[in-house]
Order: C-alpha cells, then structure tokens, then sequence
C-alpha cells in the first residue's frame, strides 16, 4: 500500500502527521510513503528530509490523493479533501466524528475506510496510539504559559530589598493529562496550586505533584465512561459544583479549566457571576474552547477581557509547539497503523477492541453505531 501524508490546510494547524523520523518505521513495515511537498514546513522539516528516509514528494494535494491508497492525517478532511480523496481509500486521522456527520456521510458514499483516533480506548495496550492523550499534556502546559505571560504579576514568590512578592494561586479544574501536567508546569513556575476534579481517585496524582486538592459535597455520580474519559454529569451535579467552586475561583490569580464530554458541548463550569468575584487583573485559560468552553464568555481561539479578567480560548496549544507535537502524533499514529499493518497492507482484527472502537466507515457503510444513530436521528 501506498501511505499519503499531505499537508494539513485546517486553520491554525501546524502539525505534521508523520515526521521523517518516522518514515523508516512505515518502509520497514512493507509500506511506500509519498509526502506532499512542504508537509512538514509548518513544524520545521523540508522536503529532502522526507526524501533522505525514502519518501517519495508529491507536487500537490491533488497529486497525493489521487495516487495514495492510505491516508495519515492529523486533522479531519476539510475544503475540497473530502472529494480529492480516492474512492477505497483508507484515512487515520482525528476525524472528531461527533461534529463532522456530515463528512462521516461522504466518506461512507465514498467508499472510504476510516478510523478515528479519537475513539481509541484508554486502555494499558493503547497507551502508545492514544493521541488525546500525548496532545492534552501539551495542552495542559502551554495553558500555563499562556495564563503567566499574561498574568499581571510574577508565579513565584520572591524575598527582595524592596519587599515581598507573594506566590500567584493557581486553580485548575480537571485532574486528567491536561490538568495534571498544568499542575507540575504551575508548580515549577513557584505558584500556589489547587486542583479539583469529580474522580476523588486521582487524588493521590494531584498530592503527588504537589497541589492541594480540592474536595466539594456533591451529588454521587459516575466521572468516568466505559472507554475511561469523563462522563456528562446532571445539572444538578454541575449547579451544585459551580456554587461550591465559586469560592475558590474568587482567590485564584489564575485558573485553567479542562474538562470536555466526547461527542458533547464542554459543560459550563464558570459564570458570569463567578467572574465578577474575581480579582481585577485575573486570567483564565479556557482548553474546551473548541466545544463552546467552560467558561461564560469564552471566545474560541481569541483572548477577551471580561469584567477586568482576562479569557484565553486558545484551541491550538499543540499547533503552538509543532516540533515535538508532531514527534508525539508521529509515535501515536504509526503505532495505531502497524497494530493492523501486515507486510505492507492491512489486516483487520475486528475481535481487537482498538481497532472496533476506531473503526468509523467502511465497505459503503458506517461501522460506527453512536455515530450511525445520531446520523439517522438527524435524518428523521
């Protein structure tokens, strides 16, 4: 099979779903590569890179689809991908399925074979494909970064001639990959960290990174799925959750909110009212911006002051650090392939929970059955 690896044209995306570092693990297994030229431009790496490991350029995205039966992406088809890819075709990419139905349509029409990688379970065997993971860390601090630089005041707490600079307080909401490395990113900076989440199990990882973690009394409801990401919660869940976290927001400098339902809107965790009991100069860092945000008054990928707070809805954090971003992707995407990868061509275990769990389109159809619901509920 021939593996395709264009550049991607989503807004903001600098990523490259396979770096040349690892072409040779894709040769090795039996398969061609052909990259588009200026692929890896965006995330520091030109076409001879790719030609020195044995990749094959491409002059154009035209080019590329209409030859390659195999597609490694990092983002979903937009503009005109949907029809520049071939008919048979197979595509691996985060095909954010849940909000792309009408592309999942195309795909099945097209008679595409598509996985989503956003599907992958969270299981100890799929540790090394799980890309939400591996981006969330990056997410998580950059979230820091990009709360500190605009934080009208130091993270450290500092002993000088002219007097005492007290530590900036840190709160941040979800103790997932994302919250927990924004933990240790906050902690290495000097800050005060309080950190909260509704699975009272990840506590000891919070303590252990040194935060405070912050327990409320509310509603006993399941935080966490079959497939082991978060779960909706009630709305009497979230109403109570929000009354009891108004008092911490109120002293934090700064808080980071992280938490996104798959396939849902992010649930609403800070208010208006919640803001205005902040202090004059505080930020927030919003990581479910792509999904509506946490917070009232986010701005997807803009940064809007709100009663003398800052709101940060940046939703390219990894695309901000493109270099080891795409090395991370690289690791996650080509071991998803080789895992049904035989000497060079594909070999489907549909017994394998990875590959059922991932597997969106195939042979005209949608294999997927959340997704084929929601399609057919919308067509009623």
């Amino acid at each position: 099979m021939l593996v395709g690896i264009p550049k991607e044209i989503y807004p903001g995306e600098n990523r490259v779903a396979v770096i040349p570092s690892g072409i040779q693990n894709l040769t090795s297994a039996g398969f061609d590569v052909v990259v588009q030229s200026g692929a890896g431009e965006a995330s520091h790496y030109d076409d001879d890179e790719f030609r020195n490991v044995g990749a094959s350029i491409a002059p154009d995205a035209q080019s590329l689809y209409a030859q390659a039966d195999l597609i490694l992406k990092v983002r979903h088809l937009v503009d005109d991908e949907p029809n520049m890819i071939k008919e048979g075709s197979t595509l691996i990419c985060m095909l954010d399925g849940w909000f792309n139905l009408e592309l999942v349509q195309q795909l099945a029409a097209k008679n595409v074979r598509s996985f989503a990688l956003e599907f992958i379970p969270r299981i100890t065997r799929a540790q090394s494909m799980d890309v939400l993971s591996s981006m969330a860390a990056i997410s998580g601090y950059r979230a820091v970064l990009a709360g500190a630089m605009v934080l009208p005041q130091y993270f450290p707490m500092l002993m000088t001639a002219a007097g005492t600079i007290h530590p900036a307080k840190v709160f941040i909401i979800g103790a997932g990959v994302a919250g927990l490395m924004a933990i240790s990113t906050a902690r290495r900076l000097g800050a005060v960290v309080e950190a909260y989440d509704t699975r009272v199990e990840v506590k000891e990882q919070v303590e252990s990174l040194g935060a405070k973690f912050v327990e409320f009394d509310l509603p006993q409801e399941e935080g966490t799925s079959a497939g082991g990401y978060a779960k909706q919660q009630s709305e009497e869940f979230y109403r109570a959750q929000r009354e009891q976290m108004l008092a911490k927001v109120a002293q934090s400098d700064l808080v980071i909110t992280t938490a996104a339902i798959p396939g849902r809107p992010s649930p609403r965790l800070v208010t208006a009212d919640m803001l205005k009991c902040m202090k004059k100069g505080s930020v927030v860092v919003d990581l479910a911006a792509e999904r509506g945000g946490n917070v009232e008054g986010t701005v997807k990928n803009q940064k809007v002051y709100v009663d003398g707070v800052t709101i940060i809805g940046y939703i390219d954090h990894p695309s901000r650090v493109p270099v080891h971003a795409s090395q991370l992707f690289t690791k996650n995407i080509s071991t998803f392939l080789l895992n049904m990868a035989k000497e060079g061509e594909l070999n489907l275990n549909m017994e394998d929970e990875i590959v059922a769990a991932t597997l969106i389109t195939e042979d005209g159809e949608i294999k997927h059955a959340g997704l084929k619901e929601a399609i057919e509920k919308g067509a009623s």
